[in-house]
């Protein structure tokens, strides 16, 4: 089953960009994210992210599951980074922190700093994940080999990309197919104890048919692929792309952002972490 992903951001502004203007933006605007540590310019760029997010006209009601998946994955990252650090905030000394207060049992040192970093770190992922969004959702599903093969990705990785994002969600659709189909006969993999290991364990004969099933389209697309002498010669693309001079614009606003961000990180304190007031003057003295 081939299944295009979903075009949800068609006839938007961001839409009608280049679909390479999506990718330079994502990768420009993560090495600009990396280099800022202050929470105040963190959040500047969240606010950048969120409004280039709602360029690209994405329904929420489409995608909030996807959200939902984001904001699950960066939750317990942020608070997993928080207690395994122990206290530790980039080159401070925990003498040297404003320490609040201690966490029960493990003893972990919440301070006015490890707070700050927590709450930096939160929008920094989000975001990342924000100025993606876009990649998935607002290129036209057609774009995606041709994009990156004119960023000068070699032929073969840049059908293997846009053979990727097909592949989630015909995966997806074929799974859902065969529990559809498993109902059928009566088996509900759902259904039953609620255990970890019974759920897995029930799991088989859904999971089992849905990757053979998609070891065998695999094995289809790779023979369709040598039946037309794919990787033998020099590769053309009917799709033609060129910049416009939005799309310099907007590749020129964020590489600026970057030039600034890494100009601003040897000058200032951008790069260091900072806690505001209110929480230092918690702090038991």
């Amino acid at each position: 089953m081939n299944i295009a992903p979903r075009y949800l951001g068609r006839g938007s502004w961001l839409a009608r960009r280049d679909p390479r203007v999506l990718i330079i933006v994502v990768v420009l605007f993560i090495f600009t994210v990396l280099q800022v540590w202050d929470a105040r310019l963190v959040f500047g760029l969240l606010v950048l992210a969120v409004v280039y997010y709602r360029s690209a006209g994405i329904p929420w009601s489409q995608i909030r599951r996807n959200w939902a998946v984001v904001f699950l994955f960066i939750g317990l990252l942020v608070t997993v980074n928080t207690i395994v650090a122990g206290g530790d905030v980039q080159e401070m000394q925990l003498e040297d922190t404003h320490v609040l207060v201690h966490l029960p049992r493990i003893g972990t040192p919440v301070s006015a700093e490890s707070i700050s970093l927590m709450v930096t770190l939160l929008m920094r992922y989000l975001a990342m994940a924000t100025i993606g969004f876009p990649v998935a959702f607002a290129v036209a599903p057609a774009d995606f080999g041709v994009a990156f093969r004119r960023l000068g990705v070699p032929d073969k990785f840049a059908f293997a990309i846009d053979l990727t994002f097909r592949f989630l969600p015909s995966l997806a659709a074929d799974f859902q197919t065969t529990v559809e189909a498993q109902r059928i006969r009566g088996f509900d993999w759902s259904a039953g104890k609620t255990g970890f290991l019974s759920r897995l364990w029930r799991s088989v004969p859904v999971v089992v048919p849905t990757v053979v099933n998609a070891i065998a389209g695999a094995e289809d697309t790779i023979d369709a692929m040598d039946l037309r002498g794919f990787g033998t010669g020099k590769r053309t693309w009917l799709r033609h792309l060129a910049f416009h001079r939005t799309d310099w614009l907007v590749i020129a606003g964020f590489l600026a952002l970057l030039v600034a961000a890494t100009i601003a990180g040897h000058f200032t304190t951008s790069s260091k972490i900072w806690a505001p007031e209110f929480l230092v003057a918690l702090a038991p003295h």
